[in-house]
This record gives structure tokens, sequence and C-alpha cells, in this order.
């Protein structure tokens, strides 16, 4: 006759194994904050049956102020959780708990933020700066193609995560999915779940605020567009990794504004409304009118949100983030200028409502530049493109290599950006910085927002 194993050891066991597994998958990032309100996003052990932050302000060292909030993991979230803390304080440090839980098992880690200031109209806008990249490949031999690994040095996720920066924007390719993924629902979870629970990441996720849009291999396959059949799956997988402030509209795209201090980003969507790159760029020598990358719908919302930006006295510099590069004239691929019509649009939305202080930023070329484009009767505009974090490298090539419309830029290694917003209310200044995977800076340029306006008649 077998015996039975006693209930208080199969407790035992079971407690064990439990505690063998991480509880916590990946995270806690650091979503959407603002002036009261802040999101932190976990990825959870199956098991686990609640996740609890507990936080209090920085200086408050009775927890006079201590606030708990729990939540119940959902299965048709894959298990992550967006927690959102609300009726903070303003331009308040917190320290915060997060703990996931399993019977009488607890895996806790800490972390701390920092809600915005309210300034506008009380006083002169802060020095801030934010990071921005994009290309984050991370190797799986099993499924990569033969050769030489694609994934570079890691590591420089742990130098972005010591910047004291006061956020990150993901530029698109902020994983790449392989053909064992793009096929299926699943393939596309397991690889985003499967980037976002890299070690190396662990520390800068939530060292800031995290912002996204995507390019193709995190949308779908190399070059995806409207066509590609899994785009709704594609989609609601980004919501469920990212804590944007919203998701485009009518359940279609991924678009959206950020607004930090008196700086408006608008984050748009290069995939979900586009044409295939083969279509005809022109027709009959006319640039062809169905040829699109943003759409109709993102547009008419870009000509409005961009209207209200301009309208704000607090604001000085509007960026428009974008995965293919805008500006380029030489480019023979990924780039808004092979889209003529649409380009088009987009300058005379520009120039008709006068939009002043803006700046282009661009990611997947797999390397970094700035490119100028001067216009009529207006200042010129910049295309800021930074690329790879991890994905190979690129090296100017053909045309490029003596790009006429480069004024900076560094190519061969790995890289990110920095930007920082300084000076007074009346002349601010914007500068970035090309930096390496060791955080050594290779090369900046800067600009006033004097220089990205009207002149006054």
């Amino acid at each position: 006759m077998k015996k039975s194993i006693p209930l208080l050891s199969l407790y035992i066991l079971l407690t064990s194994i439990i505690s063998a597994q991480q509880l916590v998958v990946s995270g806690p990032m650091l979503g959407n904050i603002d002036l009261r309100s802040a999101v932190i996003w976990v990825e959870l052990s199956e098991a686990v049956q609640a996740v609890t932050v507990t936080y209090t302000p920085e200086n408050d060292i009775k927890y006079s102020k201590k606030k708990i909030i729990t939540v119940i993991p959902k299965i048709v979230d894959h298990h992550t959780s967006k927690i959102e803390l609300s009726n903070l304080e303003i331009n308040t440090k917190y320290n915060y708990t997060l703990s996931a839980t399993v019977g009488k098992t607890i895996e806790s880690i800490t972390g701390k933020f920092k809600t915005k200031d309210l300034w506008q109209w009380r006083k002169a806008p802060p020095t801030f700066s934010f990071l921005a990249g994009s290309c984050a490949y991370f190797n799986e031999p099993m499924y990569d193609r033969p050769g030489k690994p694609y994934g570079q040095d890691s590591s420089i996720f742990e130098v972005m995560a010591k910047e004291s920066a006061e956020f990150m924007v993901w530029l698109g390719d902020n994983w790449y999915t392989r053909e064992v993924d793009y096929n299926t629902p699943s393939g596309l979870l397991y690889r985003a779940s499967l980037t976002r629970k890299q070690p190396v990441l662990k520390n800068f996720l939530k060292a800031m605020p995290q912002y996204a849009i995507w390019d193709d291999h995190d949308y779908g396959p190399d070059n995806s567009d409207k066509s590609y059949v899994l785009k709704k799956d594609s989609r609601n997988i980004f919501r469920q990794f990212w804590c944007n402030p919203s998701y485009g509209e009518n359940d279609e795209g991924i678009y959206t504004k950020l607004n930090w201090h008196d700086v408006d980003i608008f984050l748009l969507d290069d995939r979900w409304f586009r044409s295939n790159d083969a279509l005809p760029d022109s027709i009959n020598d006319m640039p062809n009118s169905e040829k699109k990358m943003l759409g109709i719908q993102q547009i008419e919302w870009f000509r409005n949100a961009i209207a209200g930006s301009q309208s704000d006295p607090n604001i000085n510099f509007r960026i428009i983030a974008l995965g293919s590069q805008v500006l380029n004239p030489l480019s023979t691929v990924d780039c808004l200028r092979h889209y003529p019509a649409e380009y088009a649009e987009l300058m005379k939305i520009l120039g008709d409502l006068k939009i002043e202080g803006v700046i282009f930023l661009t990611g997947d070329r797999h390397l970094s530049e700035i490119i100028k484009q001067d216009r009529q009767n207006a200042y010129p505009l910049y295309d800021i493109t930074t690329s790879p974090l991890t994905a190979g490298p690129n090296k100017w090539h053909g045309n490029q290599v003596n790009n006429p419309f480069r004024i900076d830029g560094i190519d061969g290694i790995q890289s990110y950006a920095r930007f920082n917003i300084s000076g007074p209310a009346a002349d601010r200044w914007l500068k970035v910085e090309f930096l390496d995977k060791t955080g050594q800076i290779k090369t900046s340029w800067q600009i006033s927002k004097a220089d990205l306006s009207y002149k006054k008649k």
C-alpha cells in the first residue's frame, strides 16, 4: 500500500516550489506619470493571486500618508497589470513597494517616482531631460537567423538606467518578431513577454516613465503595412505592454500626445494605416494620393492636436515622433517622402497653421543623424534619428555617405539620444546628445526656440 503524503509536508513542498519561481515575471515599469497620478506596470506569474502597491511621499518618515492599492490579475491580460495611483501630491517624490502574493509567499520590489510640477502661470518652465532610442534586439539562437548574432551589447540599458532623465521614448522596433512569432497571436505575445523579462531591462524600466510608438518589427513582419492580418492582436498586445496616455481613436492605431512641461510630443503611428511601400509614389507624374503612411483619421487628429498645441502659450517645443524618417530627401527606404501626397499635406499643415518649435524625432535606420530641410518663408525643419539600441548598427553607404542634408550624426555603433530642455521662458533651448553604449557623448547639437519661430513682421 502506498503511503499518502501528509498535508503539512505537501504544503511545505508546494510552498518551496512556488518560492523557487519568480512571482514578478517582468517589471515593475513606470508608465504614464502626471501631476497627481502615476501608473505602474507589471507582468506576473500565472500563480499570483494579487499584486499590492504600498506608497508614500519620500519625506513622510512616519508613514502618515501611506496608501495601499491591491489588484487581482486577469488572465485575459496575460497576467499583466497596470496599477494607477491617484490623488497624489504635485511635484513630490514617492517611494513604493510592489508585492506579489501566492498563499503565504510574497515577492516584493521597491521603487520610486516623482509627480510633475504645476509650473504653468506660476513660475519658469523647469529644466529637464529625456531619453530616446529605437531598435532593441535580444538574441534567441533557436529562432534567430544563422550567422553572426544580430543582437549586440545589451548593457546599454544599465547605462541608461543611471541617467537622471525624466522619461524615455521608445521609437519603434522595441522588440523584434521572428518567423515563429508573427503568424499567430500567441507568437506575438511570446515575443513581447520574452523581451520585457530580460534581466538587463529591470533597472531601466523602473528608473523613469516609459512611452512608446511602434515600427514594423514590433507591429508584425518586416515592412508591415495596414494589410497585416493580425494587426488587431498586435495592437492589443501593445496596449497590454505599454502605458501611453491613449491609443489612437475608434479602436484603430496607437497614436497619442504626451506633454512634459513646455514640450508636447506627438507619438504617431506609421504602420496601422500604412500603404505598402511597393505602391508607386506617383502616377502620371503626379503624387499618388492613395499611398499613405499616416492615414486620413490620424492626419485629421494631428491637425487638430497640433493646432491646439500652437495656441497654448506654455508650450515651446513640439516634437513629432515617428518610426520612419520624415525629411531625408536621399533616403531610398522607410521615409515619409516616399508618400509624397501625405508628406505635402503634413508640410501644409505646419505651414498654414504657422506651427512653431517643431522637431521631428525618428528611429529605424540603425544609425543616428540630424537631417535639415530648408523651407520657403519659414524656419528650417530638423529630423533627429536615433538608432540602434541593441540591434546591428549600420554605416552610411551610397548616396548617404556625403548626404548634404545631414548636419551631424554617428554611424556604425549602438547609441541612444539624450534631450536637454533648458533656459528661461523667453529663451528656451533644446540640446540633443548622441551617446554610445557606455554613455560617452559622441556628438551634440542644440537649437533655440527662437530659431524655430516665424520672424515677426
